[in-house]
């Protein structure tokens, strides 16, 4: 990994796979993963937290590794599908987005936080879009609102934003074209860079395999969903993928972390 600085942000995105069987080895597993790789943040999707009965599956997940834990739902959907940022930088500002459901019955959300680097303010995003394989046309209007909403939580000052999570859909798609300013949808264009496009290893990366029998169950085809963005390089050169490789992506004594495999990202920021 070559780094031209020591400003590198680790971030590591995980659909959790709500509560699904078996459930606790599963936590186990992914906690091991957090302690190894050690991510500065990490964006977690399918995230599921039941108040009544003391369930706060985000804080499971972070209990005694040293972050900071923000989480939020669409309204009424009582964290069924909430989305949640675990920070070792403390968290000065957070901000729950709700996503554009246009004819679906799905209530998608973005969380936003800027977190305080050593470096300046971070805007750092997680986010789950729609899931259908026919709903590309819905996830279009939630990416297109979800960066109009990120502009405004933004400063002029801040760090590049780096966007992480569940994003339901391929890199040949318009939703990830337009992220990485290859269409306008009809408007201005915008850019995120793909860190795996830009640093990955070199294979497919997908995120979502039949070969994990999590992820077989749903017959759809090997693909790469799960992303990690960042809005750069800026005009000050920041924001630069430095590493980016798929995590999460084999069993522990036959336990698989998740039904998605995640990805962990270097960002030089």
């Amino acid at each position: 990994m070559e780094m031209l600085t020591d400003r590198v942000v680790t971030a590591l995105t995980l659909n959790l796979w709500n509560r699904a069987p078996p459930w606790e080895e599963r936590l186990a597993v992914i906690r091991a993963g957090l302690a190894s790789m050690r991510p500065d943040v990490v964006a977690l999707q399918e995230v599921v937290s039941v108040p009544e009965v003391g369930f706060d599956q985000a804080a499971l997940v972070a209990e005694g590794l040293g972050y900071h834990v923000v989480a939020g739902a669409a309204p009424g959907r009582e964290f069924t599908l909430a989305n949640a940022v675990l920070s070792r930088f403390a968290v000065v500002k957070s901000e729950v987005v709700t996503l554009p459901a246009l004819d679906t019955d799905e209530g998608r959300c973005a969380v936003l936080t800027r977190l305080a680097t050593p470096w300046g303010p971070l805007p750092f995003v997680t986010t789950h879009l729609n899931w259908k394989l026919d709903q590309g046309h819905v996830r279009c209007a939630q990416v297109k609102h979800l960066v109009a909403a990120l502009d405004a939580f933004t400063a002029p000052d801040d760090l590049p934003a780096i966007m992480a999570g569940d994003f339901n859909a391929e890199p040949d798609s318009d939703e990830v074209r337009y992220l990485r300013g290859l269409t306008g949808l009809g408007g201005p264009c915008v850019h995120f860079n793909d860190c795996w496009a830009a640093v990955g290893e070199g294979s497919s990366g997908a995120t979502f395999a039949r070969h994990n029998p999590s992820a077989a169950l749903s017959r759809e085809p090997d693909r790469r969903i799960d992303y990690v963005f960042v809005r750069g390089p800026d005009a000050r050169m920041q924001g630069v993928p430095v590493a980016c490789r798929v995590c999460f992506d084999a069993p522990v004594e036959g336990v698989w972390a998740s039904d998605h495999f995640g990805v962990l990202a270097h960002v030089e920021v």
